[in-house]
C-alpha cells in the first residue's frame, strides 16, 4: 500500500537535527521527520512509482489520509499527490475538499502550493465557478482563504484576469496582515511580467501597503 511504504520510508529516513532546524524555521508550529525536500521528493516519487493505480483511483482518501498525520512532510506530500492525480479531472464538488485543504495546518508552505497547482488548477478547468467561488473566499474570515484568492493566478500567465485581480488587491490593500500585504506585491510582481505598465499604473493609482507597492515593484525599479 501507498501509504504503509511511505510511511516507512520517511521513519527509515528520519533525521533529528535536521528536524529541529526544520521546526524552528516554521516557528514550531508543526513536527517534521526532518526530511530535506530533494530526498522527500525522490521518495514520493518511487513509492508512487511502486503505487501508481492506487493514487489514481484513491488520490483523495489518500490525500486525506495523509493531511491526517502529524508531521509535516506528510501534508507536503499530500497536497502535491493531489496536485498531480487531479490535473485535468476536476469537477464542481472537489472545491469543499480543495477549502479543506486549504484552512487545515494552514501556513504559506502549504497554503502557496494549494493556491497556485491545486486552486488555481481547478478554476481553471471549472472556469463557470469563478466568480462565485472567489467571491466566498475573498470574503472569508480565514485570512488564508484571503491569500488564496489573491494568488491563485499566479503562472496563468497571460490567462491572468487583471480586473479582478486588481479588485482583490484593492479590497485587501488595507490589511495588517503581513501574509496578505505580501501576497498582494507577490500577484501583482507575477503580472508585470505580462504588463508592466499596467502594474505601474495600477499601484501609482492606489493607496497600497508600503510592503505591497515595494513587492509589486521589486523589479521595475
Amino acid at each position: 500500500m501507498f501509504l504503509n511504504e511511505l510511511k516507512s520510508q520517511f521513519e527509515a529516513h528520519r533525521n533529528e537535527i535536521n528536524a529541529k532546524q526544520m521546526e524552528a524555521y516554521m516557528k514550531h508550529l508543526f513536527p517534521f521527520f526532518g526530511i530535506k525536500s530533494p530526498v522527500r521528493k525522490t521518495i514520493l516519487k518511487n513509492t508512487i512509482n511502486t503505487h501508481k493505480e492506487e493514487l489514481v483511483s484513491d488520490v483523495e482518501v489518500l490525500t486525506k489520509a495523509l493531511y491526517k498525520e502529524p508531521e509535516r512532510e506528510y501534508h507536503y506530500c499530500a497536497m502535491e499527490i493531489y496536485a498531480r492525480f487531479k490535473k485535468r479531472r476536476y469537477v464542481k464538488i472537489d472545491e469543499p475538499f480543495i477549502w479543506e485543504l486549504i484552512t487545515s495546518h494552514s501556513h504559506w508552505d502549504t497554503v502557496d502550493f494549494i493556491a497556485k497547482h491545486i486552486f488555481g488548477q481547478f478554476l481553471l478547468e471549472c472556469p463557470q465557478l469563478k466568480h462565485d467561488t472567489i467571491k466566498k473566499y475573498t470574503n472569508s474570515q480565514n485570512m488564508w482563504l484571503n491569500r488564496t484568492a489573491i494568488l491563485f493566478q499566479l503562472g496563468h500567465k497571460a490567462q491572468t484576469d487583471f480586473e479582478l485581480l486588481k479588485t482583490l488587491c484593492i479590497q485587501h490593500k488595507s490589511s495588517n496582515e503581513f501574509f496578505i500585504r505580501k501576497a498582494i506585491g507577490w500577484a501583482l510582481r507575477e503580472y508585470a511580467k505580462i504588463d508592466m505598465r499596467a502594474v505601474e499604473t495600477f499601484v501609482n493609482c492606489t493607496d497600497l501597503k508600503p510592503l505591497s507597492e515595494r513587492e509589486a515593484l521589486k523589479h521595475l525599479t
